[in-house]
C-alpha cells in the first residue's frame, strides 16, 4: 500500500469533503432519547442518519449497501456494508460510532453554540463534532484511502447508532437482529474514544463499569419548624451521611465496598506507567480547578489508576434541599441523593449493586425509611491481548503517522457496545480509539474536534485495516 497516497487521500477528504458535511451535521440537534422523550416526533435522530447516509452515498464506493434499520419502538441504526477489497477472507470488520448527542447545556463561549458549527484555529466547534459525529466520516475515509493506495481490506460493516449517549439500550436487540448478517466479526474498530494528548495514537484498553442509584431518606410526612422539632426528630440529611459513611471514607475517598475492588492486572499497570511518562501532566493539567485545588493524589500514576481501575463515588444530584434563598427554619421531610459509582473494568456490577443495596437499607438509623430508585448497573470492559499483527500495525502507525509511539488509556466512561461485542465475539480484536483529547469538552459547553488529529487517526485506521486483511 502506497503510504503517501493514504496520507494525501485522507487529508484531501477531510479538508474538502468531511469538514463541510460534518459542520452541517453539527447543526442537527439530534439529542439522545434519554434527554428527549419526544425524539421520534421531533425527527432529529432520523435527520442525522439521513444526512450521513446521503454523504456516504455520494462517495460511490463500489458495491456498498446502506440500510436504515429500525425495530419497533427503538432508535434507528445506520448500517453501511462495504464488500472486501483485494482480500478473499470471509470475516467481517465492524467499525462503530454514534450520531446521537448530549443535550446542548448553557454557557457556551462567545460566538459559539451547540448547533452552530464554527471553524477556529484548526478546531470544529459544536455539539457532536467530537462525540461522535466524525466517526462515520473517518471510517469511510479510511476505506477510501486503503483502496486508493492499492491496499486491501476485509468486508467492513460501519454501524452508526443513535442511542449511545443514553446507554445504548437498543443495541442488544440490534446485535441479535443483525447477528446472521454481521457474520464472523474478527476486528472491532470503535472511534468513540480518545486519549491524553493530540501527539500520538491512544488505544483505550479498559472501560469502567457503573452502579447508580437514587437514595431517598424519609423521616416525616411534611416539614416541621426546626426550632420546635430538631433534637427530637432525626435529620434526614444526617441519616444520609451515616449511610454514605458505609460506602465511602469521606477523608480519603476510598470506597469501602469490597465487591467494588479488583486486583489490577500487571500489564495494565505497565501501560499506565508508560502513558504517564509519555504525557506528563496531561491528566491534571486541563482540569478547570478553582483556586489552589489539589488532586486526590500527587502521584500521576495513582491519578490514572484512580480514574481507570479504582472505584469511586460521585453525588451527582439531590432533591429535598431548597435553594439557599428559599431555605427557611424547617426540618425537611426527606433528602434524596443520586449516587454514581464508577467500577473497575473487571468488577461485577451486579454484585456491587447488591452490596450497595444491602448497606443502604439494612439497620437504618432511627428506623428511617430508605427508598432506592432509578437503579442502574453496567459492567466495564477489559480489552483482549493484542494479536502480534495488530500490535505491529499500531507500531507502524505510531512511527509513520504520528511520529510517536502509541500508548494506552483506561477511561472512566462506558461504551456499552464494547462489552456487548466482546461477549458476542470473544475471539475478535479491538481497536478502541478516537480524536477526543482531555480538553475537547465532550458533554459540556464548547465541545470541539481537533481536525488534524482526527485526520491522523483516520490514517492510522487505514493502516490497521490493510494490516488486518494482509494477515488473513
Amino acid at each position: 500500500m502506497d503510504r503517501s497516497v493514504v496520507t494525501s487521500t485522507v487529508r484531501t477528504l477531510w479538508d474538502r469533503e468531511i469538514v463541510p458535511s460534518l459542520s452541517q451535521l453539527v447543526a442537527v440537534p439530534a439529542i439522545s432519547p434519554a434527554f428527549d422523550p419526544a425524539w421520534e416526533e421531533h425527527g432529529e435522530l432520523a435527520a442525522a442518519i439521513a444526512h450521513v447516509r446521503a454523504w456516504i452515498e455520494s462517495r460511490s464506493l463500489p458495491g456498498v449497501t446502506l440500510d436504515v434499520v429500525q425495530l419497533a419502538g427503538r432508535t434507528p441504526l445506520l448500517v453501511v456494508d462495504v464488500p472486501a477489497f483485494g482480500n478473499s477472507g470471509d470475516d467481517t470488520v465492524l467499525l462503530y460510532g454514534h450520531l446521537d448527542k448530549q443535550p446542548p447545556v448553557g454557557g457556551w463561549g462567545e460566538g459559539l453554540g451547540p448547533w452552530t458549527p464554527v471553524l477556529r484555529d484548526g478546531r470544529l466547534y459544536g455539539r457532536g463534532a467530537a462525540d461522535d459525529g466524525y466517526s462515520g466520516y473517518a471510517a469511510i475515509a479510511a476505506l477510501e484511502a486503503v483502496r486508493a493506495a492499492g491496499g486491501s481490506h476485509s468486508r467492513c460493516v460501519v454501524l452508526l447508532e443513535t442511542g449511545e449517549e443514553s446507554g445504548s439500550p437498543d443495541l442488544p436487540a440490534y446485535l441479535s437482529h443483525l447477528s446472521e448478517r454481521l457474520g464472523q466479526v474478527s476486528l472491532v474498530v470503535c472511534l468513540d474514544s480518545g486519549g491524553s494528548d493530540y501527539d500520538r495514537m491512544w488505544l483505550t484498553t479498559s472501560l469502567r463499569g457503573l452502579v447508580q442509584v437514587t437514595m431517598t431518606v424519609r423521616v416525616l410526612e411534611g416539614g416541621l419548624h426546626s426550632g420546635m422539632s430538631s433534637g427530637m426528630v432525626p435529620s434526614s440529611f444526617r441519616i444520609a451521611r451515616v449511610l454514605l459513611d458505609r460506602l465511602e471514607d469521606s477523608l480519603t475517598g476510598e470506597i469501602l465496598v469490597p465487591e467494588m475492588h479488583v486486583e489490577i492486572p500487571p500489564h495494565r499497570l505497565t501501560e499506565v506507567r508508560e502513558a504517564v511518562e509519555a504525557a506528563p501532566g496531561a491528566l491534571w493539567g486541563p482540569v478547570p480547578r478553582v483556586g489552589d485545588l489539589q488532586p486526590m493524589s500527587s502521584d500521576e500514576v495513582e491519578q490514572a489508576l484512580g480514574m481507570g481501575w479504582r472505584p469511586t463515588l460521585s453525588v451527582t444530584g439531590a432533591d429535598g434541599l431548597p435553594l439557599p434563598d428559599d431555605a427557611g427554619n424547617v426540618l425537611r421531610p426527606f433528602t434524596s441523593l443520586v449516587l454514581s459509582f464508577r467500577l473497575p473494568p473487571t468488577a461485577s456490577s451486579a454484585a456491587a449493586l447488591e452490596a450497595v443495596r444491602e448497606r443502604l437499607t439494612t439497620d437504618v438509623p432511627y428506623n428511617a425509611t430508605v427508598e432506592l430508585s432509578r437503579v442502574e448497573s453496567a459492567d466495564g470492559w477489559n480489552a483482549p491481548t493484542l494479536a502480534p499483527w495488530l500490535s505491529a500495525a499500531l507500531d507502524d502507525a505510531g512511527k509513520e503517522v504520528f511520529g510517536a509511539p502509541w500508548r494506552t488509556v483506561s477511561l472512566g466512561g462506558s461504551i456499552p457496545f464494547m462489552g456487548l461485542l466482546h461477549e458476542a465475539y470473544p475471539d475478535a480484536q479491538f481497536v478502541v480509539t478516537g480524536a477526543v483529547g482531555p480538553d475537547s469538552n465532550c458533554h459540556v459547553p464548547d465541545e470541539w474536534l481537533h481536525l488534524a488529529h482526527a485526520a491522523r487517526v483516520t490514517e492510522a485506521i487505514a493502516l490497521v485495516l490493510d494490516a488486518q486483511a494482509s494477515q488473513r
